[in-house]
């Protein structure tokens, strides 16, 4: 835990120095024409699991695994002559994690190189919001690499507010394209019927329609409905099937998959203190699974610059019609996979977060505005447990 601290902590100083130049500059209000930066994130997080059914092993043997994620999120704006504003987000990402499940690629290794990787994900994005008409356009592209991952993604977006300002409609599309490395069990290696060399490809695309509305002064809806297809090798090479009669065969799924969430989500005002924020998302595909996904959290201001968000949610799912747990699956049909991801399970997640945007800044920094501290503990009824713990810190 004591790597989150580090990682947050260490460009104080940095920011310190930032903000003593700044304090001289004007702080009226009228709109800069050059481009300015608007805000900062530093975003650390400390993720760990445990549990005993790990695809890998085919639904079998340890989950354990731990993850440090680190973020960093600039946000520049810039208003044109026209009062166009100009929105660039920078984000670059970089995680580190271990994974007891992915060392066992390899039966015959003490330790492989599989033990743990590290996944860098920078993505670029441009918004242009017309303010008088209500009308925002945007576009973006990002990547995301690993040992045996490679993904590239783009997406553009429309926003238009309605007239009176209460409500507004937005359509999103965006796009992965991922190579994956064929690493095969070490046991399946050779086999004509295992892929286990070169890479394979496999595409995302997502559609996204959504409508918000400020129903009064206390209460937002928004309604959201997405169509999700994927084309490609949609399996992991690594992960192995056992069936009844003790053999080991490599995780076969379809090419094809199509996706179907559907959600809502409000906010209600409870006087100036309390929020009641809900969600429900109901989600189909066309591998059998489907899902309900309910989630409340409740930020409570305790003073002007302190909250507190008590969060809870509860997730079920069917099983996809080719799951089965280890040593299970008798038959040798066309697809088959022990990945409990895949398995009929309910979820419960609980956790409570801290919000401090004291006036004068934190720790002595003026443009420090902002320090948020998450923690969640997640149960799921296959014995998968994990916690994580977030840091946000906010500079503008």
């Amino acid at each position: 835990m004591k790597r989150i601290f580090i990682t947050g902590l260490a460009l104080l100083g940095l920011m310190k120095a930032y903000s003593q130049a700044e304090k001289a500059q004007d702080s009226t209000a009228y709109k800069a024409r050059k481009l300015k930066i608007e805000e900062i994130n530093l975003v650390s997080s400390y993720y760990s699991q445990d549990g005993n059914n790990a695809a890998v092993m085919g639904g079998t043997g340890s989950e354990h695994l731990t993850d440090i994620s680190n973020i960093i999120d600039l946000n520049l704006v810039k208003y044109g002559s026209n009062g166009i504003k100009h929105n660039f987000n920078v984000e670059v990402g970089v995680d580190h994690y271990t994974s007891a499940s992915s060392d066992r690629i390899d039966l015959h290794a003490n330790s492989s190189a599989s033990s743990a990787d590290t996944r860098v994900y920078p993505s670029l994005n441009y918004v242009r919001e017309n303010q008088e008409k209500g009308r925002t356009i945007g576009i973006g592209i990002s990547s995301s690499t690993e040992y045996d991952y490679q993904s590239f993604g783009g997406n553009i977006s429309f926003a238009q507010k309605t007239k009176d300002r209460n409500g507004e409609f937005t359509a999103r599309f965006q796009t992965y394209l991922d190579q994956i490395k064929m690493i095969a069990p070490v046991e399946l290696r050779g086999n004509p019927d295992t892929e286990s060399s070169g890479s394979s490809s496999r595409n995302t695309f997502v559609g996204s329609l959504s409508y918000s509305q400020v129903i009064n002064q206390n209460f937002q809806l928004l309604f959201q409905a997405d169509v999700v297809s994927q084309q490609g090798y949609l399996a992991l090479p690594f992960h192995r099937v056992y069936f009844a009669d003790g053999s080991v065969h490599q995780e076969k799924l379809p090419d094809n998959r199509l996706k179907i969430p559907l959600a809502v989500r409000g906010s209600y005002f409870i006087g100036d203190n309390i929020i009641v924020r809900g969600y429900y998302r109901f989600y189909t595909d066309d591998w059998g699974i489907t899902s309900h996904t309910a989630n409340i959290e409740v930020p409570i201001k305790i003073s002007p610059f302190f909250s507190v968000s008590p969060f809870y949610r509860y997730y079920n799912q069917t099983a996809a019609k080719y799951f089965n747990g280890y040593k299970m699956h008798s038959l040798p049909g066309e697809f088959y996979t022990s990945n409990y991801d895949l398995s009929k399970f309910d979820s419960n997640f609980v956790g409570l977060g801290l919000h401090i945007a004291p006036v004068n800044g934190l720790f002595g920094v003026e443009r420090l505005t902002m320090l948020e501290i998450r923690y969640g503990h997640y149960m799921r009824s296959t014995n998968l447990n994990s916690d994580i713990i977030s840091i946000n810190l906010k500079f503008k």
